[in-house]
């Protein structure tokens, strides 16, 4: 994002010094994207009536289940293969991220009766695409302020119909043996946190107690009013107001400037911009719906929306931090078996309403 605090102009002060004029902030302006993804090709093909008869559409399903096959046998040999690969955690390791979807809100109670708002997040059929190595993704050269290399690792989620997508797109996922996915991320990890392709991501890649980064879009609004986009409170609606009952009135550019200044609150496009909120506690974890609670009702983005979690950056939140939670995390990646005798797990401040609240003893 670019952001500008202030700004310098002439020198108006004897000793020769600059005036400082502050400027409001532009953080709602977005870069240019100067270079489109690896996977931005065409993704959903035109759909014919093919008047196929039953036993066409029978075989074409399964051509469709023999796609899987290879994904199978890629999977076995991956456990085999982590269980050899195994790398010890520290902070300065960088894991990857999840896509989940944001599935609704729901409070939780203390065990002294606090209400706690949560909101709903469900990791639908994570699966590593493709790792890119340092070298491969951002070149030494190009490289700016990172202290250590890191790779790149292509995530999607959500399983597609091979039928509705393109040949160009379906080859993305030719070599990685799993099937076409709707949605695809990347997310910058470690070297030493490379992971092979077809690994399911689980919401056992993270762990109750655990504080982490979420990153979604907001609702698009549209062309919006200064009213409804900057809660201006508009003109008197009294007498002596004509047809400027909601317009924003003078925005002071007269004068020396002469200009409207940069990030002046003026009507425009309001939302569909990408947020990230920093530092959200992980409350509870449900293993049989890969579904996680996470503090906070302000997320970015609509229900059904999809969102983009992984560790928080914050120093005093991350793991092994004064205030972070206790444990190491999975790494690279949690199996699938890992504590699969526990259905939910909640943090221990929650009252659990599905066990006894209250206890007599003779």
């Amino acid at each position: 994002m670019i952001s500008s605090v202030c700004s310098l102009t002439r020198p108006l002060f004897p000793n020769g010094r600059n005036a400082i004029n502050p400027v409001r902030l532009k953080n709602y302006l977005n870069r240019p994207r100067l270079r489109n993804p690896a996977w931005f090709v065409k993704k959903l093909r035109t759909v014919h009536n093919e008047h196929l008869t039953k036993d066409n559409s029978a075989f074409v399903d399964e051509v469709k289940l023999a796609a899987t096959k290879h994904r199978t046998l890629l999977q076995l040999s991956l456990d085999g293969q982590q269980e050899g690969t195994a790398v010890q955690w520290n902070p300065a390791l960088r894991r990857t991220g999840v896509i989940a979807k944001k599935i609704g809100q729901y409070p939780l109670w203390t065990r002294d009766g606090s209400k706690i708002r949560t909101t709903l997040l469900q990791i639908i059929d994570n699966e590593v695409v493709k790792y890119i190595p340092p070298e491969q993704y951002r070149p030494a050269q190009e490289r700016r302020n990172w202290r250590e290399p890191y790779g790149c690792l292509l995530v999607g989620a959500e399983s597609a119909d091979l039928s509705l997508l393109t040949k160009e797109y379906s080859g993305l996922f030719r070599h990685s043996g799993v099937l076409p996915k709707k949605h695809l991320c990347r997310f910058i990890v470690s070297p030493e946190a490379q992971l092979l392709p077809g690994t399911a991501l689980t919401v056992d890649h993270f762990h109750v107690g655990q504080y982490v980064d979420v990153r979604g879009k907001t609702v698009d609004r549209g062309f919006q009013g200064v009213c409804k986009r900057w809660a201006f409170s508009g003109m008197p609606k009294s007498h002596g107001v004509t047809k400027t009952h909601r317009r924003p009135g003078n925005i002071g550019a007269g004068g020396e400037k002469a200009r409207v200044w940069p990030g002046t609150s003026m009507p425009g496009h309001m939302g569909n911009r990408w947020r990230v909120l920093r530092g959200l506690q992980i409350l509870r974890i449900n293993r049989r719906h890969n579904v996680m609670w996470v503090r906070g009702s302000n997320i970015a983005g609509s229900t059904n929306g999809l969102v983009y979690v992984y560790d928080t950056i914050l120093p005093l939140r991350q793991h092994g931090a004064k205030r972070g939670p206790a444990g190491e995390p999975p790494f690279p990646t949690a199996r699938p078996t890992v504590n699969s005798d526990e259905e939910e797990v909640w943090l221990d401040e929650l009252q659990d309403f599905g066990q006894l609240s209250i206890t007599y003893v003779k």
